[in-house]
């Protein structure tokens, strides 16, 4: 089956959506897009959603990684993404939904508030990314993409020192999955990708 990721590079859901993928063993081509400018270009290719990740699949579009792990698992069974167990899916699912809606948006916030202090990190996110000009042009010509960043992710001091305050809070809800066995187990599943990959950006 061929498949075309779309990303933004340094981005955390996209890289959870490339383990995903990896661990089925699914090939892929994969597609860098500049952040913000990505959205039209999404939109142009006719995807159900402007966010990163996107993937095709086939003759599918997804947008997200939360419909990108599901679409695997149909795709590809096995090794599964989400337990054959109702009660223990359903465990994974709500880890899955907070490791999108509460710690990702979190460290996104995060992110995009030191960002927008110094530019100069951005260029280690992008190595070895295809952007169609030079990386240190796209750091140097980026503050107009890191202002839109901010104000699509709502990002403020206030709300950024919140999103601190909460960060022990969060991993205290991640230790309690892996003490019940929700995440950590013999093979990952589609809340660990989630959840990994935005501890790896905070």
């Amino acid at each position: 089956m061929k498949a075309t990721r779309y990303v933004i590079p340094g981005s955390h859901p996209a890289m959870a959506a490339r383990k995903m993928l990896e661990l089925k063993g699914i090939e892929y081509k994969r597609v860098d897009l500049m952040p913000v400018i990505s959205r039209a270009a999404l939109k142009a290719m006719r995807f159900p959603g402007v966010t990163i990740p996107s993937l095709r699949l086939g003759d599918r579009k997804l947008t997200g990684s939360r419909d990108i792990s599901r679409a695997l698992d149909d795709v590809h069974p096995e090794p599964p993404l989400f337990p054959a167990d109702p009660e223990l899916r359903a465990n994974v699912e709500e880890a899955e939904v907070w490791g999108e809606q509460v710690l990702s948006d979190g460290v996104r916030r995060i992110f995009w508030n030191a960002i927008k202090r110094d530019r100069e990190p951005m260029a280690s996110y992008a190595e070895g990314a295809r952007l169609g000009i030079p990386i240190g042009l796209a750091v140097k010509t980026a503050a107009p993409i890191v202002a839109a960043e901010v104000r699509i992710n709502g990002v403020s001091d206030p709300v950024v020192q919140r999103d601190l305050a909460d960060f022990p809070d969060w991993l205290d809800q991640v230790d309690a999955w892996i003490a019940d066995g929700t995440l950590g187990g013999e093979s990952p599943n589609a809340a660990d990708f989630q959840i990994a990959a935005a501890l790896a950006l905070g």
